[in-house]
């Protein structure tokens, strides 16, 4: 059964005529009865009492009218949704970040490339590390966006990996604005109230390896809270409850209205590259588009790290 012979049904049934029928459904009046005739004739019977005026339904199809009605309505409904999955399948980018990048540089990047690609669209997924490139080697994202510590290996390298390292951030120390000679009188004591992150996350990697072991002499770190997530740690350390390190990118906006003071004068701080990682191989058109967006062949000095 076609939609449209269902449509075909409903407009007899509302107009009561053959003739406006075949009006609305855009047909001249032969082509539609002929319509009738095929439709009457593929379910074997008579749908329409012919001898009264306006034309009836009979019984057995006055029986059905409201699920035809649905059935026409949820068919029309399915076609629309499969036409529009396929002109969005070859549109659709599917995007992983780390968290901390999915609040600050992702919706910036994804605004500029749906400027430029208006027919584009984008699913963002947010992830830890290790679930990003699950994602991506699965093939259930397209791009994966991660940081990496300049000079170090990327998290993930094998053959059918590309990577390209396309902005730079920093992880800088971060503290409630204004509370910092509280801070200082905590530190008299030789102790650094800290917002951990947990061994198993990529920052907490980075804040054991390349942050902690740079601390000034004598000052030894307490941590206060533990969280993974980057958004919370900004939070704590607006309540004043210890330092954390953050990528600037996502602390940038609460020091800037005073919220938070930058303490990178004062404890390390250290670069970090933000990279795009795909698959080696073929790409829809809009993924392709997004990768090659990215700028190329980034620059970076690792001087900038204290």
């Amino acid at each position: 059964m076609r939609v449209e012979w269902l449509e075909d049904i409903i407009a007899v049934a509302e107009t009561g005529s053959f003739h406006e029928a075949a009006e609305r459904r855009n047909l001249t009046q032969s082509a539609f009865s002929r319509r009738i005739q095929s439709i009457e004739d593929y379910v074997g019977i008579a749908l329409f009492d012919r001898t009264r005026k306006p034309v009836q339904l009979r019984p057995t199809t006055k029986e059905q009218h409201s699920e035809i009605i649905r059935l026409a309505t949820e068919l029309r409904r399915l076609i629309t949704d499969l036409q529009r999955g396929d002109r969005l399948s070859g549109n659709k980018v599917v995007v992983v970040s780390q968290h901390a990048l999915t609040a600050s540089i992702s919706p910036g990047l994804i605004e500029k490339f749906e400027t430029r690609n208006p027919n584009a669209f984008i699913r963002l997924r947010s992830a830890n590390l290790d679930e990003c490139f699950g994602l991506l080697l699965s093939r259930q994202a397209d791009i994966a966006l991660a940081y990496r510590i300049p000079g170090e290996q990327h998290p993930i390298a094998t053959p059918i990996i590309e990577t390209k390292a396309f902005a730079m951030d920093r992880l800088v120390p971060v503290f409630a604005a204004g509370q910092k000679a509280d801070l200082d009188q905590r530190m008299e004591a030789g102790q650094l109230p800290i917002i951990a992150y947990p061994g198993s996350v990529f920052l907490g990697n980075a804040l054991m390896g390349s942050i902690l072991t740079r601390l000034p002499k004598g000052v030894r770190p307490m941590p206060r809270v533990e969280t993974a997530l980057t958004l919370a740690a900004l939070e704590l350390a607006a309540q004043g409850i210890g330092v954390a390190w953050v990528p600037e990118s996502l602390s940038a906006s609460r020091t800037a209205n005073g919220e938070v003071e930058d303490l990178s004068e004062s404890f390390p701080s250290m670069s970090l590259e933000i990279t795009g990682v795909r698959l080696i191989g073929p790409a829809n058109r809009s993924a392709h588009l997004l990768w090659t967006s990215l700028p190329q062949d980034l620059e970076h000095s690792d001087s900038s790290e204290r």
